[in-house]
């Protein structure tokens, strides 16, 4: 009983020091702040202040809202009397848990992975230093992201909760009322791979690594555009397709989406890129092949034990055959379960542009070996 008032105890004192402002419509910022430059992140905004930074993410389902606002505090400093509206971090955080491989991942490039005290579907996470945290006590398994262990979360006492929104989400439930701080990770619903890229300097103002954030940015975009520009210019331009069919959808990344950038930068022509959205759309088998099925270049990902070969892909089924791509051998496939290709990519992706352009064009590539993607054999 006395753990359980002590955890009671410890989550109306957060409740004190939070106050959130999600879903409400976007207000004018308060004067005298420096605005740090971004040049490619569309739903962030970050502005320094003398006693805190003002983080704001923009509603990318309701570009008219945001989707929440953080205030940046100093763990040592005093609250300033008078803050605006938002949900209040003190940072550098020093304790945290993360839902997604992706910014373990960044963390981990960050020398930031002892602060990693929780994940959630550990079982997907194919980071060798998350696993060994985890067996060696350090990383706690919180379970299923959708239904994360509460209790242990309130055990780990966290800065704050990294995860990522959905639309129409709804809120998160029992997190929502323990008062500790939950950054949500939208990068994934920008509309370019530099502007996903970016929110590292986001995530580096959390964990102290402000530095080391800015420079690693720089050097992804440095090498990210030098690759673009040697295929800006080519005459001929593959048209490209991707993913697989799930269930009775196949869930199609919309031409607003970091894949139709990547495939636009890369020297390609996205079939759907006429679909205006910057996620994914659910469509028909029908509506898929009516449009690909005489496209140049067929992209997939899997996770499976052994690579998958063109007979394979048939047997899964039949009338993948009907793809042109598929008929003439021009299918490459990257299997997940193999290559850290979700971990990478967000924050590195000048590995993946490489691994495209050496697909669509590879006498723009030269000798640079395939890091992600294969071609499927026979």
């Amino acid at each position: 009983m006395t753990r359980l008032l002590s955890f009671v105890a410890w989550a109306a004192v957060l409740l004190l020091f939070s106050c959130g402002n999600r879903g409400r419509t976007a207000s004018s910022l308060p004067e005298g702040g420096d605005t740090l430059e971004l040049k490619y992140a569309e739903n962030l905004e970050i502005v320094s202040y003398p006693d805190y930074r003002l983080v704001r993410l923009r509603n990318p389902w309701d570009t008219l809202k945001m989707l929440h606002t953080y205030i940046l505090l100093d763990r040592d400093a005093p609250q300033p009397a008078r803050l605006p509206q938002g949900t209040v971090v003190r940072v550098p955080l020093q304790q945290s848990v993360v839902y997604s491989s992706v910014h373990c991942s960044l963390l981990d490039e960050l020398g930031m992975l002892q602060t990693i005290r929780g994940v959630c579907d550990l079982s997907y996470i194919q980071l060798p230093c998350i696993q060994e945290g985890h067996r060696a006590g350090r990383i706690a398994d919180l379970g299923d992201s959708m239904n994360p262990d509460i209790e242990k979360i309130i055990e780990l006492r966290p800065d704050a909760i990294l995860l990522s929104p959905f639309e129409n989400s709804g809120g998160y439930g029992r997190l929502d009322k323990l008062g500790i701080p939950l950054v949500e990770c939208a990068d994934y619903m920008e509309t370019s791979p530099l502007g996903r890229a970016e929110w590292m300097r986001f995530y580096g103002l959390l964990f102290g690594r402000e530095a080391e954030a800015d420079s690693l940015f720089a050097q992804v975009e440095r090498r990210y555009l030098t690759l673009a520009r040697q295929v800006a210019g080519v005459e001929h331009r593959p048209q490209v397709f991707c993913d697989l069919k799930s269930g009775s959808a196949w869930y199609v990344a919309g031409g607003h989406s970091t894949i139709g950038r990547f495939y636009a930068d890369a020297g390609a022509d996205y079939v759907f890129r006429y679909i205006e959205s910057s996620g994914s759309v659910p469509l028909s088998f029908e509506t898929v092949y009516d449009k690909a099925r005489e496209a140049d270049i067929w992209l997939i990902k899997y996770n499976a034990p052994q690579d998958k070969t063109l007979r394979s892909l048939e047997a899964d089924y039949a009338p993948y055959s009907g793809f042109r791509a598929c008929r003439e051998g021009q299918v490459y496939g990257c299997n997940t379960g193999s290559v850290p290709y979700y971990e990478e990519t967000p924050f590195h992706p000048e590995w993946l542009l490489a691994d495209l352009i050496k697909i669509f064009h590879p006498e723009a590539a030269g000798a640079q070996e395939w890091r992600y993607f294969r071609k499927l054999a026979e």
